[in-house]
């Protein structure tokens, strides 16, 4: 699954997911909530872009 990157440089893996935000492991960031956030700078996921 694609890893995405956020413009403050937190990357979401969806191998790791985001437990802290309750995002399991596994999780693509296509099927995130849409309230979702970037857990580092509270950026929304429209800002995220593909990382390398």
């Amino acid at each position: 699954m694609q890893k995405y990157e956020c413009p403050c440089g937190y990357i979401y893996d969806p191998a790791e997911g985001d437990l802290d935000n309750g995002i399991e492991p596994g999780t693509a960031f296509e099927d995130l909530p849409a309230d979702w956030v970037c857990p580092k700078c509270q950026a929304e996921q429209e800002h995220f872009f593909e990382a390398d």
